[in-house]
């Protein structure tokens, strides 16, 4: 996959000066977690960013928990953690974990095409053999300039009429007893958009967890869905959404958006419909 990059090229291209490694390890439960793990241990000149500081704005009553930052603050913060619009960036998580591939979303939006997620994160990067280190790196700010992509979101409104569509496929990113309903950690509603099929995150990745899955088993496990097709990807807030974004990309779908507020923001608006269980046809 292309956004991928492994460990051992990641250590073969580390002297290079126009690489910038971002760790964007977090728990959705503990918050701060990510940053303590951070400031314990990380990858020799990474810089750190939070989920709900830096790769999200403020939530509200709508929009869901993880709304998209204010793109000028976003371009801001790449300026000045060191991120030109030539520059390689790699990120990285614990493991093949939601985030990078959230970042990669954000960078991927803004325009930014050299951006590769480090295969298996930190667990790996220690596994083959790097170094890790407590050192806060030096930063010298730069000006970045966004360049925004047009037409790879939509808002409640337009889910809420696409819905019945038959060219657009709404999927629910979510483990599947949230899907059904049958647990929901987070919420205040269990359930799922009425409509939303259910492909799990983790299912682009291998069974052990390790790896992504290639092309070719990424193919078969979408291939109920039509490449003809408006593909709507959502989850809870908007982030476990995006490997699955990632995924669908590299088995050639192109017409992919976000639902940046997914479930979080479907539930905000008590007139919606949540549909528990199965769906029927």
């Amino acid at each position: 996959m292309k956004n991928l990059i492994s460990v051992q090229r990641l250590m073969r291209r580390f002297s290079q000066n126009q690489i910038v490694i971002v760790d964007v390890r977090f728990d959705l439960q503990d918050p701060d977690a990510g940053r303590k793990a951070y400031l314990k241990e990380h990858i020799p000149g990474a810089i750190y960013m939070d989920l709900n500081k830096d790769l999200s704005g403020k939530a509200g009553k709508h929009g869901g928990n993880h709304p998209l930052p204010d793109w000028e603050l976003f371009a801001n913060k790449l300026g000045q953690i060191g991120i030109t619009n030539e520059t390689i960036v790699v990120v990285y998580d614990q493991g093949n974990d939601m985030f990078a591939p959230r970042f990669w979303w954000l960078m991927d939006y803004v325009g930014h095409d050299k951006v590769y997620i480090l295969e298996g994160g930190l667990d790996q990067w220690k596994e083959e053999g790097g170094v890790v280190t407590t050192e806060i790196p030096s930063l010298t700010p730069v000006t970045y300039h966004p360049r925004m992509k047009q037409n790879r979101t939509v808002d409640m409104k337009e889910v809420r009429d696409k819905i019945t569509n038959g060219n657009t496929v709404l999927i629910d990113s979510r483990s599947y007893p949230r899907y059904l309903g049958d647990e929901e950690p987070l919420y205040r509603r269990a359930g799922h958009i009425p409509g939303a099929v259910n492909y799990f995150w983790k299912d682009v990745l291998t069974s052990d967890g390790t790896r992504w899955k290639d092309k070719e088993q990424l193919e078969n496990l979408f291939a109920n869905l039509s490449k003809d097709d408006e593909i709507i990807v959502s989850c809870g807030s908007g982030v476990s959404a995006c490997p699955n974004i990632l995924a669908l990309e590299a088995a050639g779908f192109h017409n992919v958006k976000l639902y940046p507020g997914s479930f979080s923001d479907w539930i905000s608006y008590d007139e919606n419909d949540v549909k528990v269980g199965e769906e029927t046809t």
